[in-house]
Order: C-alpha cells, then sequence, then structure tokens
C-alpha cells in the first residue's frame, strides 16, 4: 500500500465562487459607476463590496 502524502486542507468557504461571479458579472465597474467617488475614500465602493475583508470607505 502506497503512503498518502501529508495534505493541508483550507477552507475558503464560499470565496472563490463568489469572487469569480462577481468578476463574470462586471459588478464593481457597476457599482462604482452608480456611486460614484467619495471624498478621501481609499477604495472604491465596488472593491469594498466584494472585499473578504470589508475595506472601510
Amino acid at each position: 500500500m502506497e503512503a498518502t502524502p501529508d495534505l493541508r486542507v483550507y477552507d475558503l468557504g464560499h470565496l472563490g465562487l463568489v469572487a469569480s461571479t462577481v468578476d463574470r458579472i462586471g459588478l464593481v465597474p457597476l457599482v462604482d459607476e452608480r456611486v460614484g467617488p467619495r471624498p478621501g475614500e481609499k477604495v472604491s465602493t465596488g472593491v469594498a463590496l466584494v472585499s473578504p475583508e470589508g475595506a472601510t470607505l
């Protein structure tokens, strides 16, 4: 019987699926177009919307 290599498994939840879908439908530019830029923001609203950490606007 062959030895099984050490494997590490990481739970990424649904983030990959969500990021792929958001990219495919073009949600970030759409949100940015509708909301527009805000004074002093470091990231756009669209980017903050899909950020896993929930970036501060």
